[in-house]
């Protein structure tokens, strides 16, 4: 799931060297961390945040499917 957020986000952001996803494991669920560009966290949250809602909703598809719960957060 890492590598899929990793390349729907090299498709959205255009410094693609100052991105990276952190994988962290919590309990029983698994926190996918984005780290990107200042310019490009806007890109990435979109209008109203309906980027980054997609993602998560695509992402907890992948989640669920495996029968493990992952969620996605931008760092700030």
């Amino acid at each position: 799931m890492k590598d899929t957020l990793l390349y729907i986000l090299e498709h959205i952001v255009e410094n693609k060297d100052a991105l990276s996803v952190e994988e962290q494991q919590h309990e029983h669920k698994t926190i996918l961390v984005i780290h990107a560009a200042q310019e490009d966290i806007g890109k990435i949250i979109g209008k109203q945040g309906r980027i980054i809602r997609a993602i998560r909703d695509l992402i907890k598809i992948m989640a669920i499917k495996q029968h493990t719960y992952v969620d996605v957060a931008i760092a700030e």
